[in-house]
C-alpha cells in the first residue's frame, strides 16, 4: 500500500542553536520566533525528526511544519533539505527566520529572496535547496560594538536587559508577519512590518 506524505503547505523555520547555554544568544531568535508561533497555536516544538525539532500546526489556515534544526547554525541547510525533500514544499514555502546584525535590536526585516547577507544559516539553506528565492523574516541583533570585535562572540553574546526589553515586541511583530506573508505574500508582509 503507497502512503502519502501529509500534505503541508508551508516549512517554517527558525534558526539558531541547540542546547541550554545558547537559548538567550543574539544567533537564537530565530528559535525564540518559532517558539512563539507553536505557542500560538498550542503546540511544542519537540518532535525529533529531519536533523531538527517539528511541530505540525495550522497557521492562517495553512498546514505549517515548525522547524528548528539541531545541526548548530552553519549546517542548518540540511535539515530545511531533508523537510523540504519529504514534503515536497516549493521554494517559497520554506520561511526562515533569523538573526540581523544589520538590523539594530528591536527592529525586524521582511524579504521576498535574497544573498545570505554573511549569515551561515542563510548560507547553508542556500547552498543545500540550490536557491536563495525564499522568504526571510531577519530579526534585529544589534551591531559589533566596533569592527575589531569577534563576529562569533558577537552572536554567541546574551542580550542586555535593555535589549532584551526592546527584543520582545520584535520577536512578536517577526511571529505576526508570518501569518501577515502566509495569508497574503511578502510584499504585504514587508509593507505591514520592514521597520517595525
Amino acid at each position: 500500500m503507497l502512503f502519502k506524505n501529509p500534505t503541508i503547505d508551508w516549512l517554517i523555520v527558525g534558526l539558531g542553536n541547540p542546547g541550554r547555554e545558547y537559548e538567550k544568544t543574539r544567533h537564537n531568535v530565530g528559535f525564540r520566533a518559532a517558539e512563539l508561533l507553536a505557542k500560538q497555536a498550542n503546540v511544542k516544538i519537540d518532535r525529533a525528526r529531519f536533523r531538527g525539532l517539528t511541530a505540525t500546526c495550522t497557521l492562517a489556515g495553512q498546514k505549517v511544519l515548525l522547524l528548528k534544526p539541531e545541526t548548530f547554525m552553519n549546517l542548518s541547510g540540511e535539515a530545511v533539505h531533508l523537510a523540504a525533500m519529504f514534503y515536497r514544499i516549493p521554494i517559497s514555502h520554506i520561511l526562515v527566520l533569523s538573526d540581523d546584525i544589520s538590523l539594530p535590536v528591536g527592529k525586524i526585516r521582511v524579504r521576498a529572496e535574497g544573498s545570505a547577507g554573511g549569515h551561515n544559516g542563510l548560507k547553508s539553506i542556500i547552498a543545500h535547496l540550490g536557491s536563495q528565492d525564499f522568504p526571510r523574516i531577519r530579526i534585529g541583533v544589534g551591531a559589533k560594538p566596533h569592527p575589531d570585535y569577534d563576529l562569533a562572540d558577537w552572536v554567541l553574546s546574551v542580550f542586555s536587559a535593555e535589549e532584551e526589553k526592546a527584543l520582545a515586541p520584535a520577536v512578536e511583530h517577526a511571529a505576526a508577519a508570518v501569518l501577515e506573508l502566509i495569508q497574503n505574500g511578502p510584499q504585504m508582509a514587508a509593507s505591514k512590518y520592514n521597520g517595525k
